[in-house]
């Protein structure tokens, strides 16, 4: 995950709406199903995803009254730590 996507996808969200970033992730997540796609398409596929969940995920905190700066710093710190266990 790249925070500064995360940051500039969240700013989306907030200047249009998140419906466009679940759409996204909907169509990317059809195409995965494409046999033919080679692994490494797939990995950027996959870490696109990853950015727009992401950035769902720090949008939610932003409207439940965070900072967006901290609501970034946050999630990274949840991402980061769930990666050690």
């Amino acid at each position: 995950m790249k925070l500064p996507i995360i940051k500039h996808l969240t700013n989306f969200i907030e200047e249009n709406d998140q419906d466009y970033v679940i759409e996204t992730i909907e169509t990317l997540e059809a195409l995965t199903e494409v046999p033919s796609l080679k692994d490494e398409e797939l990995d950027v596929i996959g870490e696109i995803i990853s950015n727009l969940y992401g950035a769902l995920e720090v949008d939610k905190m932003v409207k439940e009254g965070m900072p967006q700066k901290e609501a970034l710093n946050t999630f990274m710190k949840r991402v980061l730590g769930s990666i050690d266990k």
